[in-house]
């Protein structure tokens, strides 16, 4: 069993946002999956794919991007997993728009629901697939920037993004993650 949380903010205010492309991520391979209704657990919206064999449980965090692991760690710690069971699905403005980045540790990088789940869960090995939202304008707000729709211009390329996102997703719970690294750290 693996764990894969989708980092956003909850509620319609926040739906299409730059900060919640980890939802969409998990509601695109939900979706791709049949799953069933996500229920309240952990702090959050649970719901379970299978995928190659492997079972998948879908956590969206609703306990606000910063407290993000407020709700992974009682997900961790009541399926007893190990740090590379997981997989963090969050925003990152230091990335192209569009791009995709996998690791298996490191720096949050400025994410700060990615920085409180490293926090949550001691250590900073925690496996993460960034999705890059493209960086703020020279002098913007970055806060306000983040929590913005994206462009209409911008859109298609996000949709082929999230939906190539949900695949990493899928490469990662069957094959690993130094082989999907491999195949889309490009």
């Amino acid at each position: 069993m693996k764990l894969v949380v989708g980092l956003g903010n909850p509620g319609k205010k926040y739906e299409g946002t730059r900060h919640n492309v980890g939802f969409d991520v998990l509601e695109t391979l939900s979706k791709r999956h049949a799953a069933s209704q996500p229920k309240a657990k952990f702090n959050g919206q649970l719901t379970e794919v299978g995928v190659g064999g492997e079972k998948l449980m879908l956590l969206w965090p609703h306990t606000f991007m910063n407290k993000s692991g407020n709700s992974v760690r009682p997900a961790f710690d009541f399926y007893k997993l190990t740090l590379e069971d997981v997989l963090v699905v969050c925003d990152d403005f230091n990335l192209p728009l569009a791009k995709l980045r996998l690791k298996g540790k490191g720096s949050a990088g400025g994410q700060n629901g990615l920085a409180d789940v490293i926090q949550k869960l001691g250590s900073d090995e925690v496996p993460r697939l960034r999705v890059g939202i493209g960086p703020p304008r020279e002098g913007a707000d970055v806060a306000g920037y983040v929590l913005s729709s994206f462009a209409k211009a911008e859109k298609p390329d996000m949709d082929v993004c999230i939906e190539r996102a949900a695949s990493v997703i899928e490469d990662w719970a069957v094959s690993g993650l130094v082989h999907t690294m491999n195949q889309y750290n490009g």
